[in-house]
């Protein structure tokens, strides 16, 4: 917990030495964010605040304070540069200017990639990390033509929702804020992503070069997220999902909240239904963002848009196990929601035949699992 309330700091750091008293202070016991500006405010320099820092936390009650040892923060710095990564803090020109604006912005953030990218005005598109088939698509088709109006897209490289929305803007520009370090692949199966994103557009994180993401690391994660973006974009959500946890954040921050509307019966709508429902702006394409940020909707771009489609884990289909026809199963119901969607649609989604996919549903068909309708429609059973 900090021990203050906070001031922004005075200056920035002149030197690397300067940077690694930075560092020191603010990976030091009990100092986050607000503590760390209001040491610096108070007494002028990090050396300073580090100097103060052991009276002032006996002062608060706490027994044999240790700072940040020095060869720790060295070992950092090495790390990051290994990765590839480099330190920006607070007041650095590459620091994102929108990010500079909240409370608890974070003083010192690694960043791997395209350092000028968070000068371009910014979108963050996040949601359920099981997104269905139609959630995908439309997360892809808003990354995609958003992007082609140049906005650059953030988003919190989770599977689903993010990942979609990374990929689709990968060209034009996407930002991914990680809830570990910089150089972590999670969830694994996004390596090759992340590697892409490296390349093409940029990783932020305030965590240290190396560190696992753990549970608590992803709140944090979600408010820079919504501050480095002016509005963000909810595409599927439960009603106790992290993209809630994200969209309170940038209401607090004073960022445009919207969200996608989905089914009533479908548990990943029920968030964006409820953020809808208590004022958010609702979304149904890129239009409807572009007019509320001001800028000019884009004529027939969302028609010039084709959503790629979503890998499958199954892969194509060749002579399966019970194993494979169980990921199948699995795979296609995770797609599925209580809307019904086109069968051909859901081939495309899953990268599959249309004569395997259709072998899968009717074996579901007949457990019960989901429901077929006339026009070649398939839902889920409720």
């Amino acid at each position: 917990m900090d021990l203050f309330s906070s001031p922004p700091p005075l200056a920035p750091p002149t030197s690397e030495e300067d940077r690694l008293l930075w560092l020191r202070l603010l990976r030091s016991h009990r100092v986050g964010p607000t503590t760390f500006y209001r040491l610096l405010h108070e007494h002028g320099s990090a050396a300073a605040a580090l100097e103060a820092l052991p009276k002032v936390a006996a002062d608060a009650g706490v027994r044999k304070y240790n700072l940040f040892p020095e060869s720790q923060a060295r070992r950092e710095l090495a790390a990051g540069k290994r990765a590839g990564a480099r330190l920006i803090c607070h007041s650095d020109r590459h620091y994102p200017a929108s990010l500079r604006e909240i409370p608890d912005a974070p003083p010192l953030l690694w960043a791997r990639g395209d350092l000028e990218l968070p000068a371009r005005p910014m979108i963050a598109i996040v949601g359920a990390r099981n997104a269905s088939s139609l959630g995908l698509r439309m997360a892809t088709r808003l990354a995609a033509t958003l992007a082609e109006a140049g906005l650059a897209i953030a988003s919190g490289l989770a599977r689903g929702v993010d990942t979609a929305a990374h990929k689709a803007s990968l060209a034009s520009g996407t930002v991914a804020v990680v809830a570990g370090g910089v150089d972590v692949v999670y969830p694994s199966e996004n390596a090759r992503l992340m590697g892409d994103i490296a390349e093409g557009g940029l990783i932020l994180s305030e965590m240290p070069p190396g560190l696992k993401p753990q549970a608590r690391h992803f709140p944090k994660r979600n408010r820079i997220i919504s501050g480095i973006a002016r509005a963000v974009v909810v595409v599927e959500a439960g009603a106790r999902s992290g993209s809630l946890i994200t969209a309170r954040g940038a209401l607090d921050q004073g960022r445009e909240v919207m969200a996608v509307p989905g089914h009533p019966l479908d548990a990943r709508a029920s968030g964006c239904n409820m953020l809808i429902r208590d004022g958010a702006l609702l979304v149904r394409g890129a239009d409807d963002v572009l007019e509320a940020l001001g800028e000019m909707p884009l004529a027939r771009s969302e028609r010039q848009i084709t959503a790629p489609p979503v890998a499958s884990e199954t892969g194509a289909p060749g002579r399966r196990t019970l194993r494979d026809t169980n990921a199948l199963h699995q795979e296609i119901l995770s797609r599925l929601g209580p809307a019904p969607i086109a069968e051909d649609q859901l081939a495309r989604d899953l990268s599959l035949p249309a004569r395997y996919l259709s072998e899968g549903l009717t074996s579901l068909e007949l457990d019960g699992q989901i429901t077929r309708q006339p026009g070649g429609l398939v839902l889920k059973t409720a």
